[in-house]
């Protein structure tokens, strides 16, 4: 009989390389915020896959950024604190680089201090000639030795099974940590108001700047009166302008109407039970810097 392996691998990259994409790629649900912005991932999430012969338990990091405030702090601190911790850290670059730019090298050290197993993860292929990959390769292999080099799209599902595959070769012998039904360690509070957070940014585009957070303050289960199960969620969406404001709530509503209708339907969707979903938006200035909410998105 094959031994059962597990362990923890932590996603680590600069901002809107793709690692939140990867992280709901290889865990086959919806676990991280995808937006096409920067800064997206603002905590260390975890996503969990169960294969018959192995548990792989992924953390998706903040990306690597130059700090502008408190936030920002934050993030990249919770990053690079769970370098040392993993099993097994996924570097992920862009194919389009040309060479190791200062974010990139910044991550390279921190690895190189670790001395953590990685898999050199080559993002957006699609984007790039071969030759260019190829330079690319033989840069950072000088650099590090890598367990394996892995270029991909993280958009495509083909190369899921691989990367799983090469994560598993490198696994110990180890203990299933969570229920094998479980896809992540994340409450529900704490998905809905990922859930929302990423339609906003969606929805959105650049109308608004990165400054808005989500908070649950009610989520509770009923029955309607066919007698099915129902969660009501309020959910305020706080900002940093009054200006702000209008703009998330839009013409008549219509804006966050479409937030929140987006969100249900993912939601419903994610957790199996029907969704009530009320939205409110609250103008909350320079909570980037305020250490209370800024806290909540540190590595627990």
């Amino acid at each position: 009989m094959a031994e059962f392996k597990s362990g923890f691998v932590t996603l680590i990259g600069r901002t809107n390389v793709g690692k939140s994409t990867l992280l709901n790629l290889l865990v086959g649900e919806k676990v991280a915020a995808i937006a096409n912005k920067v800064q997206t991932t603002r905590t260390a999430i975890k996503g969990i896959v169960n294969r018959p012969h192995s548990q792989i338990i992924f953390t998706d990091t903040p990306g690597i950024h130059k700090p502008k405030h408190k936030l920002n702090e934050t993030m990249n601190e919770t990053s690079f604190a769970s370098i040392p911790d993993a099993d097994i850290l996924l570097f992920l670059i862009e194919a389009t680089s040309e060479d190791i730019g200062k974010g990139d090298r910044l991550i390279l050290e921190k690895i190189k201090e670790a001395k953590r197993k990685t898999i050199l993860i080559i993002n957006k292929i699609d984007l790039v000639k071969r030759e260019s990959l190829l330079k690319l390769i033989d840069i950072y292999s000088k650099e590090y030795e890598f367990e394996a080099v892995i270029p991909i799209s993280a958009t495509n599902a083909k190369y899921r099974e691989p990367i799983l595959e090469e994560i598993e070769k490198n696994l110990k012998e180890g203990p299933a940590y969570y229920d094998m039904e479980e896809y992540t360690d994340q409450t529900m509070r704490q998905l809905a108001e990922e859930t929302i957070r990423e339609k906003a940014l969606k929805l959105l585009q650049d109308e608004v700047p990165h400054g808005i957070y989500v908070e649950v303050e009610k989520m509770k289960l009923r029955k309607n009166k066919n007698g099915e199960e129902i969660y009501d969620i309020e959910a305020t969406i706080y900002c940093l302008r009054e200006s702000h404001k209008g703009i998330i709530i839009g013409k008549n509503g219509e804006m966050l109407k479409r937030i929140g209708r987006a969100a249900r339907i993912d939601m419903e969707e994610n957790f199996g039970i029907k969704i009530n979903l009320k939205t409110w938006v609250k103008v909350k200035e320079d909570w980037i810097d305020n250490p209370s909410i800024v806290s909540k998105f540190k590595l627990q």
